[in-house]
């Protein structure tokens, strides 16, 4: 591993220290710097801030079983795979997916779900997402974001793999077609 990527590493170990007593909208770079061991610059060489630095560790984990969709996972096991990686940082993620900044979690994890479909979707089926579908995707990626943050900081009660099933099955038939034409079903 690089320099710069153990550098990022050992800030996104200090933020996690820092969420298990202090709220993500409480923490400082100051803390994170501290906690660290690295000076102020150095954080700012990495990251534009304290939110960057999350979904920057958040991506790391997540994005590896996201790649995976359509190649040798179906949607349902990455979204398995993705709780599992969020319930071993149970710690991360509650504090993480509690903070409503502009810049939170929340919004990076819908963003980043709804780029991955539509780039997904687009490039297997050779032509742009129509309006309608892309409304539907909207809409699925919010809702499946809202539901994921609910399991989380309602304790993660149930299992991972009920979890996805359940954020899968409430897919909208019209966009479930076109996830099954697309082969990521």
């Amino acid at each position: 591993m690089e320099k710069q990527e153990k550098t990022r590493y050992k800030l996104a170990e200090s933020v996690k220290a820092c969420m298990k007593t202090t709220p993500v909208d409480k923490i400082t770079v100051k803390d994170i710097v501290e906690g660290a061991g690295v000076a102020r610059q150095t954080f700012y060489r990495n990251f534009l801030d304290k939110y960057d630095l999350i979904n920057w560790y958040f991506d790391k984990l997540v994005l590896t079983c996201f790649e995976q969709i359509g190649v040798s996972h179906t949607v349902e096991e990455s979204l398995t795979q993705k709780l599992r990686f969020i319930r071993e940082e149970k710690a991360f993620f509650m504090g993480a997916f509690r903070s409503d900044d502009h810049n939170s979690l929340k919004e990076h994890d819908f963003e980043l779900i709804l780029r991955f479909y539509e780039e997904l979707i687009s490039k297997r089926s050779a032509k742009a997402i129509s309006e309608e579908i892309q409304f539907l995707l909207e809409m699925y990626c919010q809702g499946s974001v809202y539901m994921t943050v609910k399991w989380i900081l309602g304790g993660m009660k149930e299992a991972p793999e009920d979890m996805a099933r359940k954020l899968v099955e409430a897919m909208p038939p019209k966009l479930e077609k076109v996830f099954a034409e697309s082969g990521l079903l």
